[in-house]
């Protein structure tokens, strides 16, 4: 990593997690594997602010601790890449253990539980495909039709415009927001990040 940090992939250790990994990783990572429109790709690590942003708005009293956990919910694509859902489900369960070796890492890092409560990993998920949703439409081209088909309803009263952002504003604002929910969920992990929206 970037950090200096080297990670074992098949027995990652939350010692060897940094939150600058993590964000320089995803803000470079593209959904929709970059088949998207626009001058940038949308990252994941915009998806991810969008998604935290998404459960605030569905649950308004959700806990500081878990909008942190929506905002590294896709954090171990830091690492393995964003695959598409097909793909994830085609490499089969051993893929799957992978995936959750390492989110249990970067919880244990960032202080959270090592596994989600159910109803607020399927809060998380909502709000996943809500994101999605409006990805499809915007980015992807899909038509309303087959983004409601594939993705359901956005929840009432929430819209959003996505305007796909450079990698390194991704970054800055994704650690940002990290810091803001750590201090919030009472973590003391938080970096320094030059936020420039330029």
């Amino acid at each position: 990593m970037l950090s200096g940090r080297r990670l074992d992939l098949l027995d990652p250790s939350p010692m060897d997690i940094e939150i600058e990994d993590i964000a320089h990783g995803l803000a470079r990572v593209a959904r929709w594997n970059g088949q998207t429109l626009g001058e940038h790709a949308f990252s994941v690590a915009q998806h991810c602010l969008v998604v935290e942003e998404i459960v605030a708005h569905v649950r308004p009293d959700v806990p500081p601790r878990w909008r942190l956990a929506a905002l590294l919910h896709d954090a171990p694509e830091y690492v393995i890449g964003d695959m598409i859902s097909p793909f994830k489900a085609a490499l089969g369960v051993d893929y799957r253990t992978f995936e959750d070796r390492l989110e249990t890492a970067i919880h244990v890092r960032f202080g959270l539980p090592a596994r989600t409560p159910p109803e607020i990993k399927a809060l998380i998920k909502q709000a996943d495909r809500a994101c999605a949703f409006f990805e499809a439409i915007q980015l992807a081209g899909f038509s309303h039709a087959e983004a409601l088909d594939f993705f359901d309803a956005p929840p009432a009263g929430y819209s959003l415009h996505i305007d796909p952002q450079p990698a390194s504003v991704a970054q800055a604002r994704y650690v940002h927001r990290f810091n803001l929910l750590s201090e919030a969920a009472g973590y003391s992990g938080a970096v320094d990040v030059a936020f420039d929206t330029e």
